[in-house]
């Protein structure tokens, strides 16, 4: 894992991506935080993060399209799998390489809490516990870049499809506003994504029986559950996408609340996507 993840550092500080994400993090919170806090003499750094937090939206497709995708045009991922390491040895590498070009930035912007105190009385607690979930943030939204990066050849797909995905997840809570909050309508989309649940580990695993079995008790409990307390589904869709909104989960922090149950969240969209980014790698080295 470590001679993954020092590769993977002299790829991003060697090249230009390195740099351009961490100079393009930084311009954007030194203006915001100039307009803010200094121009503005708003005391709060956190709202400066909370500004900033579309940033992502751009950066993490630029830093994640190449991490696997360009491995597998190129044939070098092959390399790879032929190290003493594990194929969870190889994505856990790439990943904390990810976080370490995040960390970068992430620590020059520890220092601005600091230097506002110069000029007023920012609560650090509360700029502090925001700048950590905006760091939570960006290693959650990496850990989903690098998956679609493991399932492409492309750079510029990878890019494009994480832009898209990124772009929905920022705008999660605004379109759970467009869903109906009708019970059936909740009812449909919920045995959708049952279903979608049930594609996504056959394409992992082939297992036909195991997909079949996901998906139809996933729609089995669904349905008993509308006949039994219908009006529990009034809502529950557009409940649902709100609760799966990563951007939403951050601006919690901004408020000046710690919420555990928001980094046990982060912690878990993480661990479940460098777990499917895994499981592809897997399917493509026997594969071949």
């Amino acid at each position: 894992m470590i001679a993954v993840l020092k590769r993977e550092l002299n790829s991003y500080f060697k090249g230009i991506i390195g740099y351009l994400f961490a100079a393009f993090l930084l311009v954007f919170a030194g203006i915001y935080t100039m307009a803010f806090n200094l121009s503005g003499q708003y005391a709060y750094f956190e709202y400066a993060l909370d500004s900033i937090s579309f940033i992502y939206l751009i950066g993490v497709p630029i830093l994640t399209m190449r991490a696997v995708a360009e491995e597998k045009r190129q044939k070098t991922d092959q390399l790879l799998y032929s190290l003493p390491i594990s194929v969870t040895s190889v994505v856990v590498g790439k990943y904390f390489a990810m976080l370490a070009v995040l960390l970068v930035p992430t620590l020059v912007m520890a220092c601005y809490p600091l230097v506002l105190t110069l000029f007023g009385n920012p609560y650090l607690p509360t700029a502090y516990s925001s700048l950590f979930a905006f760091f939570m943030l960006g290693a959650t939204l990496l850990s989903i870049g690098l998956f679609i990066s493991s399932v492409t050849e492309s750079q510029i797909a990878s890019a494009v499809i994480c832009l898209v995905t990124m772009l929905i997840l920022y705008f999660m809570s605004d379109l759970a506003g467009f869903v109906s909050a009708d019970a059936t309508a909740s009812l449909i989309a919920l045995g959708i994504l049952a279903v979608i649940c049930a594609v996504i580990f056959y394409l992992f695993t082939k297992n036909w029986v195991v997909s079949f079995l996901i998906g139809g008790l996933g729609l089995g409990g669904l349905l008993v559950w509308f006949n039994v307390d219908a009006a529990a589904f009034s809502g529950l869709f557009p409940n649902v996408m709100k609760s799966l909104s990563a951007f939403d989960r951050f601006y919690g922090f901004i408020n000046g609340v710690f919420d555990l149950t928001a980094i046990v969240y982060f912690l878990s969209v993480i661990a479940v996507f460098l777990f499917f980014s895994v499981q592809v790698l897997e399917k493509r080295r026997w594969s071949e």
